[in-house]
C-alpha cells in the first residue's frame, strides 16, 4: 500500500483541473481500510469577493467515480480492500489559510484573536487578510472591520440554517 502522499498524487492526477484534493487520510477498519478523500471547486486566486460555490451531489458523485478508477487502476491501495469515502470538507474544518476564508464569501465566520473575538459575514479576502461585516449591537453600529491574517489565532466556519440572500455592503444592515 502507498503512502497519504502517494494516494494524493494519484487522486490528484485523476482529478484534473476540476478538483482540487484538500484532504487525504487512510484508516484501518476491521479488515478492510477506509480511504477518506475529500474534494473542492478549484479557486483561481486566494484574494477576492465572489462567493465560491460549494460542489454539488453530481460533482462528488463525479469525482467519486474518477477517484474509484485512479485507485483500482493503480496498486497504490494495494490488496488488502478498502471503502472508498470522497466528500467536501466539513464546518468543522479550521479556517487556516487565506483561500479557506474566499471560499467563505458570503458565510459566517467566527475569528479568535489574542484579545478578542468576532463575529462576521466575509465580504472578501485581501493579499494580508479578511473584511467582515459585523452585526451592529446596542453598544455599535454594523460595520466593515479587515482583519489581518497575521493576527488570527483560530477562526472557524459557523453553521446558518437560514442565510441572507445577499451580503450586506459596508454600513448596510442585515433583515
Amino acid at each position: 500500500m502507498g503512502s497519504d502522499q502517494d494516494i494524493l498524487e494519484q487522486v490528484s492526477g485523476a482529478l484534473g483541473d476540476d478538483f482540487t484534493v484538500a484532504g487525504v487520510s487512510v484508516t484501518p477498519a476491521g479488515k478492510r481500510r477506509v480511504a477518506r478523500i475529500t474534494v473542492e471547486r478549484p479557486v483561481a486566486d486566494a484574494v477576492g469577493d465572489t462567493p465560491v460555490e460549494p460542489l454539488t451531489l453530481d460533482e462528488i458523485a463525479d469525482a467519486t467515480r474518477l477517484v474509484s478508477d485512479a485507485l483500482d487502476a493503480s496498486d497504490v491501495m494495494g490488496s488488502q480492500p478498502y471503502t472508498l469515502e470522497v466528500s467536501t470538507p466539513g464546518t468543522d474544518r479550521p479556517l487556516t489559510e487565506p483561500v479557506h476564508f474566499r471560499r467563505l464569501v458570503g458565510r459566517l465566520v467566527e475569528v479568535f484573536l489574542a484579545d478578542a473575538q468576532v463575529t462576521g459575514r466575509v465580504l472578501a479576502t485581501t493579499a494580508d487578510g479578511v473584511d467582515l461585516h459585523v452585526k451592529g449591537t446596542k453598544k455599535a453600529a454594523p460595520h466593515t472591520q479587515h482583519i489581518p491574517f497575521a493576527d488570527i489565532t483560530r477562526a472557524v466556519a459557523q453553521v446558518e440554517f437560514t442565510r441572507p440572500d445577499s451580503t450586506p455592503a459596508a454600513g448596510e444592515t442585515e433583515d
